[in-house]
């Protein structure tokens, strides 16, 4: 099947003219494999493709026999689920049996093995996710028009989407990530499916809601994407912190990263989503069991009320280069002068104070902060003036 005006061609991309590929399908067989998922459906939208998974009518210990006698390391990643990685020079690769749902329960599913490559692209959840590959031939199986869902860019779930969300309701999350990423056409049916199941999510690991939220954060222009989930009572479940009025500045935020030259960072649109309270952000944070390296970055862009943005690299040499610039773009302030900016170390230790006569202890470290002080105030100038400003601080004899 011939697919519609698309940018790509999987008879022009690089991957899968891999070595790899080629030993893989050699030790699986051309007829038991398929390339499947985001290789194909990024490779026919032009989109750099980074990982390539297929799925195989062999049992995982057929596949790790035969890898293993054609020198294939193989990785039993996800084996009660079929999966396993196969580890190649260019790369790993995710093969997976195929399968068919036996019973879900919103949250995770209980799986069986099948040979029918039909059966398995029937429990994908969308339909451009469903596109099947031939390694040679590089015909596409497409079993449920997701060829033409691409060429319309349109994000619609695989048969009934009330039925595929009550088989794992994180579907909400994705469809809104995959439509802010692919989607121009708005399917009617997966906007009201996601809106009368959005409490579902509510029962879900906070550790999957948060990181398909973040990958929706991550994408470079999600702003609308967000405003639809607020306006359809999405968001509200999984972020009821967040007003339209923080929406708003969210998609503000997004204009000014790309007005100056800021990639995309997930946890500064999520911050543009909360109230500036530390005591909030360090809520969300718990409850979206963040990183401790994420939770402070959210806790100190929640103290950007009062922040000097007039004096950005003050700002930067006390909260570091990330919350600085998080900070300067919630404000609209310019960030770009700290962007590859080296904060200077204070050119005077303590040990230089007591030398001049200052008995070690609380004083020194009293006139080394306002030595510090004035020396950031005056935007960091050389030692010489570092030293006139120490002899301006030092007591009086």
């Amino acid at each position: 099947m011939s697919a519609p005006e698309l940018p790509g061609s999987l008879t022009s991309a690089d991957w899968p003219r891999r070595e790899g590929l080629r030993l893989l399908t050699n030790a699986l067989g051309r007829e038991n494999i398929r390339w499947v998922g985001g290789a194909v459906r990024d490779t026919l939208l032009g989109v750099g493709v980074h990982d390539v998974d297929c799925a195989t009518t062999h049992l995982p210990d057929e596949v790790m026999d035969r890898c293993a006698m054609a020198g294939i390391r193989t990785v039993p990643t996800g084996i009660d689920h079929g999966t396993v990685t196969a580890v190649l020079e260019d790369g790993p690769v995710e093969i997976t049996t195929l399968r068919h749902d036996v019973s879900t329960d919103g949250r995770r599913a209980t799986v069986s093995f099948a040979n029918d490559w039909r059966e398995d692209a029937a429990r994908r959840d969308f339909t451009i996710n469903a596109l099947y590959a031939h390694p040679e031939t590089l015909e596409i199986s497409d079993y449920f028009g997701g060829l033409d869902d691409l060429g319309a860019r349109r994000v619609r779930f695989i048969g009934d989407a009330r039925e595929r969300i009550s088989e794992d309701h994180l579907r909400i999350l994705r469809y809104y990530r995959f439509q802010a990423r692919f989607g121009a056409e708005l399917d009617a049916e997966a906007e009201d499916a996601c809106t009368e199941l959005a409490s579902t999510l509510k029962g879900l690991s906070r550790e999957r809601v948060a990181d398909e939220l973040l990958k929706l954060l991550s994408l470079p222009d999600s702003g609308a994407t967000v405003e639809r989930m607020f306006n359809r009572a999405v968001l509200r479940v999984i972020l009821p912190e967040a007003s339209l009025r923080n929406v708003e500045i969210m998609r503000e935020v997004i204009d000014r990263e790309a007005a100056q030259g800021f990639a995309p960072d997930p946890l500064r649109r999520l911050s543009a989503l909360l109230p500036p309270s530390p005591d909030v952000a360090a809520d969300v944070a718990a409850r979206l069991r963040l990183s401790r390296a994420q939770r402070a970055v959210l806790i100190g862009v929640a103290s950007r009320l009062g922040s000097d943005t007039d004096a950005p690299k003050a700002l930067a040499y006390h909260e570091g280069n990330t919350i600085a610039a998080h900070r300067l773009l919630l404000a609209g302030a310019d960030a770009t002068v700290i962007r590859e900016w080296d904060a200077p170390m204070l050119p005077l230790k303590g040990g230089a104070i007591v030398e001049r006569g200052v008995a070690a202890g609380p004083e020194v470290a009293r006139i080394l902060k306002t030595v510090e002080g004035r020396w950031v105030a005056e935007g960091f100038p050389d030692e010489a003036r570092v030293q006139q400003i120490l002899r301006e601080e030092l007591p009086q004899t």
